[in-house]
């Protein structure tokens, strides 16, 4: 017996990395249909061996299917993630509508698995940005040995946190720049990203932040302690997947990095390598595919009484989307639904 499973918005690429993930971990399922907008209809997507065509999602009926994991934006959950709550259907959402919602839980298994209990409010759970998901699997060990008081990350976003067109984008104008009369202005992006840098992620707010370092720090607050401070820097960079985090962590406790390393490396989802020579580190080039967070180049902090430094890197349409999802939907069915 298994789960009957919605996937909404399975054209796109966290909709496919979704599809993808069901099938490589195995998720008991007993029906399964993919949804898209009317454009979109008839669309043919992969699941393990099985090509299944996307139906209508305004036309849909989720009464009678167990989860929906939606990958679709803010404006499309909006209207259709309340129409299958109320049918029944628990809905993991990935966009940002419901992450600050108070009576909907925001979930990272590895770090707060008990907060699916608290679905039951709006028949919805939230997916967390995925620069915070990464980030918070590897706070939360550290948390729970010495009690983290600050955070300082800067991070560094691979284009496929903007979507398929910011792809195309990074690789047009990289074609462009080595092909005279090829040149592709900037679109997706507000600056050129081939070849460069962009300190900007999602829009301005009015205390200079950004919303995508508003949100590292509301989200890391909501899943692991609200007491943590938490300060931002996010860049775009010209990296096709795989996010990465410089993170300084101050801690209420000493904290040796030799123990730190140790309790890394038995931490759920988290991969240690950090080896003091060359290419001892993983880039984001090496994490693609691959369902761990990955941990390197820890070390001391001596400028503060007790601070460490660490570098995070993370397949971010997978552990910061699509797989984090599929997680939740694994402890939702071993600690609520129990069918599979």
């Amino acid at each position: 017996m298994g789960y009957r499973v919605v996937v909404v918005g399975a054209t796109g690429n966290v909709g496919r990395e979704m599809l993808n993930i069901l099938d490589e971990r195995q998720f008991p399922i007993e029906a399964i249909e993919v949804l898209a907008s009317r454009k979109s209809i008839g669309t043919e997507c992969s699941f393990g061996d099985k090509t299944l065509k996307t139906k209508d999602l305004d036309t849909f009926d989720f009464t009678g299917w167990d989860i929906a994991l939606f990958a679709v934006g803010s404006e499309a959950t909006k209207k259709y993630a309340p129409v299958a709550a109320k049918a029944g259907c628990i809905v993991i959402d990935n966009s940002s509508l419901y992450r600050y919602d108070p009576d909907v839980p925001l979930v990272v298994p590895e770090v707060n698995p008990e907060a699916v209990h608290d679905y039951a409010k709006k028949n919805i759970i939230a997916n967390p940005n995925c620069s915070t998901a990464q980030m918070v699997v590897a706070l939360k060990p550290l948390h729970d040995r010495a009690k983290i008081k600050r955070v300082v990350v800067s991070t560094y976003q691979s284009v496929s946190g903007s979507g398929k067109e910011a792809i195309d984008e990074l690789w047009k104008q990289t074609k462009g720049i080595y092909v005279p009369g090829q040149e592709v202005a900037p679109e997706v992006y507000t600056k050129q990203i081939a070849f460069n840098v962009i300190p900007h992620i999602d829009v301005f707010m009015d205390s200079g932040d950004t919303k995508e370092e508003w949100k590292m720090v509301a989200e890391t607050k909501k899943i692991v302690d609200p007491a943590i401070k938490v300060t931002a820097t996010c860049v775009r960079v010209p990296v096709f997947v795989g996010h990465s985090e410089s993170i300084n962590i101050e801690f209420e406790d000493f904290l040796d990095e030799d123990e730190a390393r140790d309790i890394l490396r038995e931490a759920p989802g988290i991969m240690v390598v950090d080896k003091r020579e060359d290419g001892g580190y993983v880039t984001p080039i090496e994490c693609v595919g691959d369902f761990a967070t990955f941990i390197s180049r820890i070390r001391q902090d001596v400028t503060i009484e007790n601070g460490l430094n660490l570098w995070c890197v993370s397949d971010n349409l997978r552990k910061g989307a699509a797989l984090n999802a599929v997680q939740i939907a694994e402890t939702l069915g071993n600690r609520v639904l129990k069918k599979g």
